[in-house]
Formats: structure tokens, C-alpha cells, sequence
């Protein structure tokens, strides 16, 4: 296994818990700060901040290699949140039991990133029994390419707002943890912020389709993702 935190100052323990309560609650750097400092342990915000931006990609490589299908039904939908007083558009894929399949954070939402994403999605897991998406214009071009591509089936696309609820309230979810944050500064600590966040996100539901006595562990989670 590899060594992630070779030629860290703190512990093993102390950088996940750290890392992970951040990606997991809305809770500020500050408010880890008192956290760890009630349990002894004297930590600056800012480098909870340097530990959350350089362990979010790692979660993210390791989560892409475990990742597979279990559903061949499928929601895409993008959501917004703004960088620096821009917007910027998260394009995300779950499957029809609420898991995680993909996400990007895109500057445009326009044809060429809902493409991008949906060529990637699809060249990933193969085909879907049923894609569903809003009625968005640049979607719909993007679905008519893949289709004429070959990578989707013309009749396994379907619009439906109704349909398509699924995905949107589990944008609130990932959007909550982000209440008590200060913002993002620039687009790339946004997508490895967010990528620590959804990597997170998913863990706590895969663990809720299971029986757990005591419940989902942050800490425990990430140990296990960071030993595969």
C-alpha cells in the first residue's frame, strides 16, 4: 500500500479526521480548528485547507478505480455554484439508487461540457438501459452526438423533470456541506474540494445500503478506500 502520508507532521488519524469531518458536515476550517483543539491536538485552519486540497484527487483516483455500475439506470443533471462571484456549473451521474457514477465541475454549460461529460460517462461504464436528463438545450445536442456515436441508444434516452428529482436532491445534499464554507478562490481547489466531497458523499450512501451497528465512520471510510 502506499504511503500518503509520508513526511507528514501529524498523524495518519488526525489528517483524515480532519479531512474527513470537512468533507462530511458543513463545517468551516475554523470549526476544525476548536475541534481538535478540545481533543489537544493544535492545528491551523490553513493547513486543514492544504490537507482537504491535496487528499480530495487522491480520494478521487482511488474511488475511479474501485468504481463500477451497479444499475444500468441513470440520471445526468448539472447544478451550479459560483467561484470568485463567476458561476460555474458541476455536471454529476448517479444511478437509480441514488450512487455515484460521475462529476465535473465545468466554467460553461453549454454543448461542449455536457458532451465531454456524457462521452466519458458513457465510454466508462458502457451502455445504459435508460439515461434520463432534463430538457436542456446543450444536453440534448450533447445526447444527440453520443447517440450518432454509437454510445447511447437512441430509444434508452428519456426527459423527465419528474424523473430526474432523484438527482436533484441529491445536489442539495453535496451543496449543504458547502454552507459554512468562506468560497472557492479558483476553479482548481473548487474541483479538488468537491472531489473529497462527492468521494465522501458516496462512501456514507454505499454504507447506508448496508446493516452497521454503529453507523457510518468517516475515519474508518477513508482508511478502507485509502488500503485498496
Amino acid at each position: 500500500m502506499k504511503n500518503y502520508f509520508k513526511g507528514r507532521h501529524f498523524q495518519k488519524d488526525i489528517i483524515l479526521v480532519a479531512v474527513g469531518y470537512y468533507l462530511r458536515f458543513s463545517l468551516s476550517y475554523r470549526d476544525l480548528v476548536e475541534i481538535l483543539r478540545d481533543r489537544g491536538i493544535a492545528v491551523h485552519h490553513t493547513t486543514i485547507m492544504r490537507w482537504v486540497h491535496h487528499y480530495g484527487p487522491i480520494f478521487k483516483l482511488l474511488w475511479r478505480k474501485q468504481q463500477h455500475a451497479t444499475s444500468q439506470s441513470w440520471r445526468m443533471d448539472e447544478t451550479y455554484l459560483k467561484i470568485k462571484g463567476r458561476w460555474y456549473y458541476f455536471y454529476r451521474a448517479i444511478d437509480n439508487h441514488g450512487l455515484t457514477l460521475d462529476f465535473e465541475l465545468r466554467r460553461h454549460r453549454d454543448y461542449q461540457s455536457a458532451y465531454h461529460f456524457l462521452k466519458r460517462l458513457l465510454t466508462t461504464y458502457g451502455r445504459p438501459d435508460c439515461l434520463v436528463t432534463d430538457q436542456y438545450g446543450a444536453t440534448l445536442k450533447a445526447i444527440k452526438q453520443v447517440i450518432k456515436n454509437g454510445l447511447l441508444a437512441k430509444g434508452n434516452h428519456q426527459c423527465s423533470k419528474y424523473r430526474n428529482n432523484l438527482i436533484e436532491q441529491d445536489h442539495r445534499l453535496i451543496k449543504h456541506v458547502l454552507v459554512k464554507s468562506s468560497g472557492f478562490q479558483s476553479m482548481r481547489t473548487a474541483s479538488k474540494t468537491l472531489s473529497g466531497i462527492e468521494v465522501m458523499h458516496q462512501l456514507h450512501k454505499i454504507s447506508q445500503r448496508a446493516i452497521n451497528l454503529f453507523g457510518f465512520s468517516a475515519l474508518q471510510s477513508l482508511t478502507e478506500l485509502l488500503a485498496n
